[in-house]
Formats: structure tokens, C-alpha cells, sequence
């Protein structure tokens, strides 16, 4: 809906001028006020009218008891994390600040969209914060009809101050987290963003607690392979089913004198289990392999995405002439659950026994590209394997990006028992 529509239908509920109400709105939409929250402010301004109850008073409420139908509330909470961010809004860059604020009831997300000088562990009361539903949950809005209180006394939380977390322990949707890591991978990379090409930096960080992918889209000098360093006030994203570390102009990035201690193992888990998590960077699962599917073996790839081919056919950039690679994608089977196995050309090279020239041969010599896949098969169909990798879960399924793949010598009585025992957990 266009403002000057969005005008005409506020002018209309509230019974004043439309002229008048479009200016204001104008003038409030240009100081990047969100449209909902510019116009609960003109409700109140105009005294109320019958907009479905948006010009009411906003209600105190418990964090727990706020709703993303909730059009404006106040709240007493104590600042859990405060961050700092750029964002196109509207055709502008705007700078936001973001994180969690808890009572005793629960925690909930904010972003505010002035600079209100919060800082962790504040105890504060927003007045008339605007609510909105983000990834499925409230969030508030802190804007220019917000008040904003600093309470003197402390209000007591059950939940820890401050964004220091473990990479394990981070979620997509964090916000104005610090992390203690080193890093173990680190490119340069050049990308189309929003302003034309950009040069962002993105790899791999570890902790004692795991491994998680990170982007740095305002490059920093400290990040480079093997440092150490501190990162202090980075948002998390979701990256292929998994956390992502995402460091901004804001974040501070600090080199350390000491190596951070990093864990070379991955956690081991059942398919189910894994599957359950939502994925995981870092995972061994171990399971029987009970198929080669289509799409393994000698394969074709597009020159400029990387997709597979069929039939000379990419489905993003029509006919192509394909690039061979290999590949394997399986099925793997612990009792618990399924998983898609994916091995990648060097994994695949040595599953089949030999390179990409080595399958060009075989194909050529049969006339027929699925003998790779079939010789394949034959190896590994009806054992086991322990597999380590990336595990991303969609509305297609899960697959696992095999980093290691090797076949176990575990006793299967007991591997079938410790199954068991999981199934009837």
C-alpha cells in the first residue's frame, strides 16, 4: 500500500484531515520509523478513533505474556546483550541496535532504532514498545514513541548478562554475542552486495566446544589463518542448516597472545539425534549403507554455478556443456534414523578406487557412465561406516557433506545392542 493510501485510510479511521496526517506520516516514515509504529504514534497523536483498538494505551505485560498480536506494551526487564548494526532500510542505511531483554518470566529480542545507551545488565522500563513477530516469535520495537526508563533498582533474572557464549552454544537469531576462538580457516572472497562487488573475508572458527562457519563482511586485519582472537559483538545467522558467526563493521575483533584450545574431535551422535538438532557444522554418525542413489559417480557439473547436470540441461542456466566430476550420494542407516551421505571427488576417488581419468576410461570402455556408480555400490553397500561432516537438514531431508568416511571394525552384536537400547530410550 502506498503511503498516501496508508494516509487516506488513517485520516479516515481517526476523523481529521488527510493532508495533515500524510505529512506526518511522511515526515515519521523519513526518519525510518517503522510504517506500523509511525502509525500507532499519529493514533495517539490524533487521540485514538476506532482503528481497532491500535490508539489504546499500551498494557503492562510479563516478557512471557507478550504476543506478536500485542500492538504496544510495557515492560520491566533487565538487558541481557546489546549490538550494533547497519541495515538497508527502505532504500537507506540505518544503524540499529539489537539484543535480548529478560524478567523473571522469560527473555525476548529487540532491535531499537534509536540509540537509547543501553548497556548490559541496565534494568530498564520500555514504555509503549511496538511488537512485531520475528522468526516465529515477539519481538519489541524501540523507536521514537517509546519511553524509556532507567530503573535504579536491579531487577533479578534468571539468566546470564552479558554475550560471551561457547560457539556451541549459539543460535541463529543471537545477537551482540563474543566469542573466544581461533581461527582455522580464512578467505578472501569477492561478492555482489547490495552496494556492487564487496570484499568480505568467511571460514571456519573453533573453540574447545566445536567448529562454526563465520563471514566478515567488513574485513578485519586480526582475522587470518591460525590467530586467535576475541570477537565481541557479532549476530548470528542461519548458513546451510547451521549457526554462522557474522562479524560487521561494529564488532570488535581482538588478537590474543595465547592459542585458544580447540577440540579435534566432533560430537558423535544417532542419526535420529542428529537429524532432530536442525544440523550440525561438526558431526561423526555411524550407520550401514544400504544404497548408492541416483546422481553418483561420473557426474556432470555446470561451468558456472557447480549444479549437476542432466541431460545437458542446468537449472539455472539452461544448456550447458557439462563439466565431469565425481561424486557419491548414499544412504546410511543406524536403526534410528536415515541420512544422505554425500562424498565429494577427492572421497568419491578413493571409494572407487581411482581418479576422474580413471572414470572416463571405465565409462568409455563400457559405454556407459552408471558402471562407475555401479562399481561403487558394489563396495560399499551392506557395511558400515563412520562418517564426519556437515549436516544440514531441509524440508528435502538431511544430508551429511562427509569431510572423513571409513569403514569401522566395531563388533556389530555390540553396535545392534547400543541401537536398541537408543530405540527403546
Amino acid at each position: 500500500m502506498s503511503l498516501e493510501a496508508e494516509a487516506e485510510d488513517l485520516a479516515s479511521d481517526l476523523g481529521v484531515d488527510k493532508e495533515e496526517v500524510l505529512e506526518d506520516l511522511e515526515k515519521l516514515v523519513s526518519y525510518s520509523v517503522p510504517m506500523d509504529e509511525a502509525k500507532q504514534s499519529l493514533r495517539r497523536k490524533y487521540g485514538g478513533g476506532s482503528g481497532g483498538g491500535g490508539g489504546s494505551e499500551p498494557t503492562t505485560k510479563d516478557i512471557a505474556e507478550v504476543t506478536p498480536d500485542d500492538s504496544n506494551v510495557t515492560v520491566t526487564a533487565r538487558v541481557l546483550t546489546v549490538g550494533q548494526r547497519s541495515i538497508r532500510y527502505q532504500g537507506e542505511d540505518q544503524t540499529i541496535f539489537e539484543g535480548e531483554l529478560a524478567d523473571a518470566t522469560g527473555t525476548i529480542s529487540y532491535t531499537a532504532w534509536q540509540d537509547f545507551d543501553l548497556t548490559e545488565g541496565d534494568t530498564i522500563t520500555a514504555g509503549n514498545a511496538g511488537v512485531r513477530e520475528w522468526e516465529g516469535r515477539p519481538e519489541l520495537n524501540l523507536g521514537e514513541s517509546t519511553t524509556l526508563v532507567f530503573e535504579e533498582e536491579e531487577l533479578d533474572v534468571p539468566y546470564e548478562v552479558g554475550g560471551d557464549r561457547d560457539l556451541a552454544d549459539l543460535q541463529p537469531g543471537d545477537r551482540g554475542r563474543n566469542v573466544v576462538v581461533r581461527v582455522l580457516e580464512c578467505e578472501e572472497k569477492t561478492i555482489s552486495g547490495r552496494d556492487g562487488e564487496t570484499e568480505i573475508l568467511s571460514g571456519v572458527l573453533a573453540d574447545a566446544s566445536g567448529k562454526l562457519p563465520f563471514t566478515d563482511w567488513d574485513p578485519h586485519s586480526e582475522l587470518e589463518e591460525g590467530a586467535s582472537v576475541r570477537i565481541e559483538d557479532a549476530y548470528i545467522r542461519e548458513f546451510r542448516g547451521v549457526p554462522s558467526v557474522n562479524v560487521s563493521e561494529f564488532s570488535h575483533v581482538i588478537a590474543l597472545g595465547e592459542d585458544v584450545e580447540t577440540a579435534d574431535s566432533a560430537p558423535e551422535m544417532g542419526v535420529r539425534e542428529a537429524v532432530d538438532s536442525g544440523g550440525a557444522f561438526d558431526v561423526v554418525v555411524t550407520g550401514n549403507l544400504l544404497e548408492v542413489r541416483d546422481g553418483s559417480g561420473l557426474i556432470e557439473r555446470c561451468p558456472e554455478c557447480g549444479r549437476v547436470v542432466q541431460n545437458g540441461q542446468c537449472r539455472s542456466h539452461g544448456a550447458v556443456e557439462g563439466e565431469d566430476d565425481l561424486r557419491v550420494k548414499a544412504i546410511l542407516d543406524d536403526g534410528t534414523g536415515t541420512v544422505t551421505v554425500v562424498l565429494d571427488d577427492e572421497l568419491t576417488a578413493e571409494v572407487y578406487g581411482g581418479g576422474l581419468d580413471d572414470a572416463r576410461e571405465h565409462a568409455r570402455d563400457a559405454m556407459d557412465k552408471s558402471v562407475v556408480a555401479d562399481a561403487i555400490a558394489e563396495k560399499l553397500v551392506g557395511k558400515e561406516y563412520r562418517v564426519r561432516g556437515q549436516l544440514s537438514v531441509d524440508d528435502y531431508g538431511a544430508n551429511l557433506d562427509a569431510t572423513t568416511f571409513e569403514e569401522t571394525d566395531d563388533d556389530p552384536a555390540e553396535r545392534a545392542a547400543a541401537v536398541l537400547t537408543e530405540v527403546q530410550s
